[in-house]
């Protein structure tokens, strides 16, 4: 045991040493297989572990688990557990994501709260802001997603991919049926079931027309009694 703490403590030294910050190496669990770039900072709870390497520049915590992952420069994790992926430069990752094993987040994505991805590749700059899954997927560059977007990659017997081009717009509260194509461009309405390939710069949406009956909220208050 004792030898297992001072072969973390000459490796955060060495750290140190090469030019990376810690705002508290003694919170900071980084194995001797990890690399890290000069000038990032490791912040409280950062867990490195594995053939990780984070590239220079980057801002990791706090309360990071990284494992098996390749960081590029300038990437800001907070607060999140990857596993075995690649995650690209400039990329904005937390709090509270999951990245699960063979992910590929291209340069300048923002994957936010509540977030977890699982064997996908996302393009350069596309956005997940928050409360979205995206599993088995294939998504190009510059895409937007809405809140509680999910990609429905499991029918109960065997995983389907789901395939979405570049600068496609994905409205709140969408599930994609896979096996299912969407084409760049295309515009997908809130609270839409895509079940059928979208072509290019087409808009789809498919949900329950809203139907208002005036009084109706009163008239079933009077009925049970409530005021």
């Amino acid at each position: 045991m004792k030898d297992h703490s001072e072969a973390l403590a000459a490796k955060r030294q060495a750290l140190l040493a090469a030019g990376v910050e810690m705002m508290d190496p003694a919170a900071v669990y980084v194995e001797d297989t990890v690399t890290v770039g000069a000038g990032t900072l490791l912040l409280p709870g950062t867990i490195l572990r594995g053939d990780t390497v984070v590239g220079p520049n980057c801002q990791i915590g706090p309360n990071v688990m990284l494992t098996g992952c390749t960081v590029g420069e300038g990437t800001t994790i907070n607060a999140s557990q990857c596993e075995e992926s690649q995650i690209g430069p400039n990329c904005q990752i937390g709090p509270y994501t999951h990245i699960r094993p063979h992910c590929v987040v291209g340069e300048g994505s923002k994957i936010g709260a509540f977030v977890q991805l699982k064997n996908c590749n996302l393009g350069v700059g596309t956005k997940m802001a928050h409360l979205t899954y995206v599993g088995d997927s294939d998504v190009g560059d510059n895409c937007n997603f809405g809140c509680g977007t999910v990609t429905c990659n499991y029918d109960g017997f065997q995983k389907h991919r789901t395939t979405i081009g570049s600068n496609v717009f994905v409205g709140c509260n969408t599930n994609f049926v896979p096996p299912v194509t969407v084409g760049d461009g295309a515009f997908i309405a809130a609270a839409t079931t895509v079940t059928e390939d979208i072509p290019g710069d087409a808009m789809v949406i498919g949900r329950a027309r809203q139907q208002v009956k005036e009084g109706w909220a009163a008239a079933n208050r009077e009925k049970k009694g409530k005021k």
